[in-house]
């Protein structure tokens, strides 16, 4: 009896100095890192994490008006349905120094210039003043000085360009054939004056064909048509440039609106072929188009997961269709209809990076965030260009992260970890390790590492710390990135954390 005491006053001094719940959490919530058994699973285009800047905000025109305005706009508006939740704005200024720095810190990139409006847009080949109204067929105008913007632009990010052509009335002829008319203006232009179209999409979304102004009673049998005009065209006249498509949104996830199925697109003949098979995805709508999703649930497993879900139904689809062709994203955000408020903030950046880690392990090589400076699902803030915290995620991405793609550990709920090479040394790994949980917990590594963590005092908000210093811009530039050192064994890893450990 006299031991079994001992035994006991021994237990309760024990819980006394160390209690449970900490003891727990330390010894069996630990998470390993074990880096040479960590198996090489894939690699990624070397310009895997890109953006897209909508010909919208290139030509002018409308957009998703911000959360604030939303009452006072639709004040003074005529206007019904979705196009009440859009205003006009002007011209993105692709020169601006400071964007140019920002996103040339992103590089190498892919920049995909699409979006709806570009399916009705009329290129202008001269350079004589803007036409008063586009010509039939079209409904707004892309002038050579705009897209010469668009070029320069991509010069000087190291980005390659991406885009699509018009599908409207205008480019058909009297008997409904496809003309390569405008196609090849735009062609010869951009080759004029020193660009190249890397990739191109016949044109945006045929899911939403009906949307997205392509003529009436558009189906499966006139895009297989459509798509066997242009590709013959193509390959005549821009033999580099890869064709890729179809570009379709929604299906397995938002199929409300939806025109055309991807089987309905793909399976007409002459069959439809690409070089890289795309898709879009969107995990819900925004609040603007009554979307129900609430900022509780953002970082919840399911929410992280959905992206998952939207490319399995479309790599069903690629398998069938157009097996072992690469497979791009070429257009995502937080949520369709410009992003819910939160897309700005913090809270969003786990979705952001969750989504890039995840789509690289299931062989994704390029996703394409949308947009880079417009609505709230933009990297940067629209009006002054100022980072959001998805750009110091989607920089540090780029800066650390290469394009091979290894197996990862298994981890606590609610703590994920995704490993790559290091990217800009031949050997080194890069682990990132997002602890989306409202505890803190550790990681245990083998060797010492560089440590670069994301933190903020609160999840929305639009400020956002590295390694304990808030992240601003030094003036026009980007403030230096440096890692602090860590030593092998256990890493403390924060409630609601963000970090990157780089191995050399």
């Amino acid at each position: 009896m006299a031991m079994r005491k001992i035994q006991f006053y021994l237990l309760v001094t024990f819980l006394a100095y160390f209690p449970l719940s900490g003891f727990v959490r330390e010894t069996f919530a630990q998470n390993k890192l074990n880096l040479t058994q960590m198996g090489l699973i894939g690699k990624v285009d070397e310009r895997y994490q890109s953006f897209n800047v909508e010909m919208c905000e290139v030509i002018g025109g409308d957009f998703w008006i911000p959360y604030e305005l939303i009452d006072s706009v639709r004040k003074h508006s005529n206007k019904k349905g979705i196009d009440a939740l859009k205003w006009k704005i002007e011209p993105i200024n692709l020169s601006q120094q400071k964007l140019r720095n920002l996103a040339a810190a992103l590089g190498p990139t892919y920049v995909r210039v699409s979006g709806t409006w570009a399916n009705a847009v009329y290129f202008q080949d001269n350079v004589e003043a803007k036409l008063a109204s586009p010509p039939a067929g079209f409904k707004n105008i892309l002038t050579r000085k705009q897209w010469k913007g668009v070029i320069d632009f991509c010069k000087a990010v190291d980005g390659k360009l991406v885009t699509s052509f018009p599908i409207s009335d205008g480019m058909f002829d009297k008997e409904g054939n496809w003309t390569p008319t405008q196609v090849k203006s735009i062609l010869e232009y951009t080759r004029a004056v020193g660009g190249e179209i890397a990739a191109a999409e016949l044109f945006n979304e045929p899911s939403h064909a009906s949307h997205g102004d392509a003529p009436k009673g558009y189906n499966g049998a006139r895009f297989a048509k459509d798509f066997a005009a242009f590709s013959a065209f193509a390959a005549e006249a821009a033999p580099k440039m890869k064709i890729i498509g179809p570009g379709s949104t929604g299906e397995g996830i938002l199929p409300s609106g939806l025109d055309l199925s991807v089987d309905e697109l793909l399976s007409a003949t002459p069959k439809p072929t690409f070089e890289v098979f795309t898709y879009h995805y969107y995990g819900t709508v925004s609040r603007r188009c009554m979307g129900g999703q609430k900022p509780e649930n953002a970082l919840s497993a399911e929410w992280l997961s959905r992206t998952e879900k939207g490319l399995e139904f479309y790599q069903n689809a690629r398998d069938k269709y157009v097996p072992n062709a690469p497979i791009w994203l070429t257009e995502t955000a937080e949520a369709a209809c410009g992003g819910n408020p939160w897309a700005a903030t913090y809270l969003d950046s786990f979705r952001y990076l969750e989504q890039l880690g995840r789509l690289a392990k299931k062989g994704v090589q390029v996703v394409m965030h949308n947009t880079l400076a417009r609505s709230e699902y933009a990297l940067l803030d629209h009006d002054t260009h100022n980072p959001r915290p998805n750009y110091w995620a989607a920089l540090l991405w780029g800066k650390l992260m290469g394009t091979d793609v290894y197996e990862s550990a298994n981890t606590e709920a609610g703590v994920d970890i995704f490993v790559h090479d290091l990217k800009g040394k031949k050997k080194g790994k890069a682990v990132l390790i997002l602890n989306t949980n409202a505890k803190a917990s550790s990681v245990e590594i083998p060797a010492g590492a560089k440590q670069y963590t994301l933190t903020a005092d609160e999840l929305m908000t639009k400020k956002v710390k590295l390694n304990g210093v808030e992240l601003r811009l030094n003036g026009d530039e980007i403030p230096a990135i440096t890692g602090r050192n860590v030593k092998k064994g256990n890493v403390e890893l924060p409630a609601h954390s963000i970090m990157f450990l780089t191995f050399e």
